[in-house]
């Protein structure tokens, strides 16, 4: 897979199959990930894989407290503004229309759109998850330098063969996922990533990009 294909295929994928994968292939997409760019080469990123026995009891966990209606973890970084202005407010509402459009949920059914949120906490059923770490000290830059380590991880991974999804949302779990990675405490979780390979059956629409004029200005002589 060049990595043009790489790019264009890369989605977050919501539906995976609970085929194993083999721990040499994710050792493979993580030793090449390592050479990501970061400023100085910190390499501020701190990565966790959970498979097996230690990920079936943290979706169980995060399962218990969704069924419980346990509120969520106080948020230790904002994951948006407060308010969202134009173009980014529209592409928002457009997502979450798609996202929730696909599964025929409604916009006023609050109780189904809860259940389809709680798949979150169960990583879409997939058989790895990746969880990525920052030191609280850290700096907007070294933030973007995670950024571009786990872009890198989902591009490897597309080569191959499986799809992701990241997910701010076990964020919200933190207290959880630190019962099972006992991190140290100087560390604060920035994301989850669901691993797996596709589940063919489910619904995966794909979102559109914006226009290339919308983000991208050529300036020239």
């Amino acid at each position: 897979m060049d990595i043009y294909e790489a790019v264009t295929s890369r989605r977050a994928v919501r539906g995976f199959t609970d085929r194993p994968i083999p721990k040499e292939m994710l050792v493979r997409v993580l030793s090449a990930a390592a050479w990501s760019p970061s400023g100085s080469n910190l390499q501020p990123w701190h990565a966790y894989v959970l498979t097996g026995a230690p990920l079936v009891e943290l979706k169980k966990r995060a399962g218990e407290r969704v069924a419980a209606g346990d509120p969520w973890d106080k948020q230790e970084y904002e994951m948006y503004p407060p308010a969202l202005k134009p173009p980014y407010n529209e592409r928002r509402s457009a997502f979450g229309k798609q996202r929730y459009g696909e599964l025929d949920i409604s916009r006023e059914d609050w109780e189904a759109r809860q259940r389809a949120a709680a798949a979150n906490w169960d990583c879409f059923g997939a058989p790895a998850a990746l969880f990525c770490y920052i030191d609280r000290d850290m700096c907007p830059p070294q933030w973007a330098d995670v950024g571009m380590y786990l872009q890198t991880i989902m591009l490897l991974l597309r080569a191959e063969g499986l799809h992701s999804c990241t997910q701010m949302s076990w964020a919200k779990y933190h207290k959880t996922v630190a019962e099972i990675l006992s991190p140290p405490d100087e560390l604060i979780l920035f994301c989850g990533m669901s691993i797996g390979f596709e589940d063919l059956t489910a619904n995966h629409a794909r979102l559109g990009r914006a226009p290339l004029d919308e983000t991208v200005r050529f300036v020239e002589s």
